[in-house]
This record gives structure tokens, C-alpha cells and sequence, in this order.
């Protein structure tokens, strides 16, 4: 599973790149860092919301030294990129009261073998900020999640992949409600009982999931049309190491 999550991953930023990646220099790779406005993003992508017009807050309880100043063209052009996409993180300038967190080097909800790296990322950035939501939508290997933290309580967190269900905590969102999310959303039957109509499991789709954003937040693949009073710079950063995957030890 994760082998296949990581060649996906190395497919789809291929596919993906924008010709917005930053330049290669002598010696080093060069971000742009003349102040811009926003950048769409969301498709076969992982970000977190935070509810904060503070960036470097975010970068400082992210933990970030390899941070430097980036805009959002070069920010959204390397999380998208071929070589750079699988291990830099781009943290925004704030749009409309929310900061993103964008790239597919954040943790994700993998299965019960592995740790659980997300929700303790999730939950750290909570317990400093008001609200924290977390998107992640990646159709090629069915990887879908959405969970949205408030004033310190998990209100919902849903995780699906292609072994099943990952996270399922807290009631359905009336928002989750009036998308047809009501436990598992329909891209197509996964399983059926009966031939009156069984149970049936069901795939969230991308779309889905970037409507969902758009009513608990903003959806990211409309930020150029967000109303910012100017320009702004965000930050670009190696992912810790420690966000990668890693299996569960068994107990000796």
C-alpha cells in the first residue's frame, strides 16, 4: 500500500508540474519571492486549513527550519513537482482569515499497521489555533479523508482508502450531509448483500472532497478568484522526517 501510494504520488506530481517549479541555481534551487496572489490548488493533493491570518505561527509550530520566503507561484509550482513535489511543504500567506499547509508530503491516514502521524499533526496545530481542518483526495488509489478540529475537540475526521475505512470519528457534518455524505459517498458499488438492495460500500469522489473544503473553509481550487487586500509571500520547507510513513512495531 505504501509503495503504491509513493509510486502514485511520484506519477501524479510528474503529470501534474506546473511550469511554475522553481529555478535551479548554481548551487541551490532558487524560490521566487516577489509577492504574488493566490495560486489554485486541491486535485490529487493533501492540505491542512488553519484558521489564522498568522503564517509564521504556523511555520513556528510546524517546526520548520529549512523554511525561506516563497510566493505562490513557486510554492504551488513545487508542491506540484516532479523532483521537489514528494518531500517540500508550501505554507501560504492567509487568505480570507485561513493559512493552507499544501503537499503530499504531509502525513496521511495510511491503515491500522501504521502509525497514525496525521492526527497527532492535526491535533498539535489545535491546540493553538481555533479551527484546523485536513483534506486529502487522491483518486488513482482511492485515498480519501476530511477531518476538521474545533476550540480542541475532533468534531469529524473520515478516512477511506482502498482497505477500507481508516477514520471514522464524530457524527456526519450537516455540510458532509447535504453532499450525500452519510457514511460512504458514491463513486461506484465496492460491495453488495443481497439483490434487494443490501448494504452497499460506497468511494467518496475529488470532487467531494474540494466541496467539502469549500463549506467548512475555502475551496482551494477557487483561490484566485479570493478577494486579498495585496500580495502576499508564504514560506516553502522540507517535510520533517518524521512525517513519513512508518509500520507499527509488534510487541516483542
Amino acid at each position: 500500500m505504501i509503495l503504491t501510494i509513493a509510486i502514485m504520488v511520484t506519477l501524479t506530481i510528474a503529470i501534474a508540474a506546473f511550469a511554475l517549479a522553481p529555478r535551479m541555481g548554481e548551487e541551490r534551487i532558487i524560490f521566487e519571492q516577489h509577492p504574488d496572489r493566490p495560486s489554485a490548488f486541491g486535485y490529487r493533493m493533501a492540505w491542512l486549513a488553519v484558521r489564522t491570518r498568522d503564517t509564521e505561527a504556523v511555520l513556528d509550530e510546524l517546526e520548520l527550519p529549512t523554511a525561506e520566503p516563497c510566493n505562490w507561484r513557486s510554492g504551488i509550482g513545487t508542491v506540484y513537482d516532479n523532483h521537489l513535489g514528494a518531500d517540500h511543504i508550501f505554507v501560504s500567506p492567509p487568505v480570507n482569515g485561513w493559512t493552507f499547509v499544501v503537499g503530499l508530503a504531509l502525513p496521511y491516514p495510511v491503515g491500522r499497521t501504521f502509525t497514525d502521524k496525521a492526527m497527532p499533526l492535526i491535533n498539535r496545530l489545535g491546540r493553538r489555533f481555533g479551527e484546523v481542518q485536513y483534506f486529502f483526495a487522491y483518486p488513482p488509489i482511492d485515498v480519501f479523508a476530511w477531518a476538521r478540529l474545533i476550540e480542541g475537540r475532533i468534531v469529524r475526521a473520515f478516512a477511506i482508502t482502498d482497505v477500507g475505512v481508516v477514520w471514522n470519528k464524530g457524527r456526519t457534518t450537516k455540510e458532509e450531509r447535504a453532499l450525500g455524505l452519510k457514511l460512504f459517498d458514491f463513486r461506484g458499488v465496492r460491495g453488495r448483500k443481497g439483490d434487494a438492495g443490501g448494504e452497499m460500500i460506497l468511494y467518496p469522489t475529488e470532487e467531494h472532497v474540494l466541496k467539502l473544503a469549500g463549506r467548512w473553509s475555502l475551496d482551494p481550487t477557487k483561490l484566485e478568484r479570493a478577494d486579498v487586500p495585496s500580495p502576499g509571500l508564504g514560506y516553502i520547507a522540507l517535510a520533517p522526517a518524521a512525517w513519513r510513513p512508518e509500520r507499527l512495531r509488534k510487541a516483542g
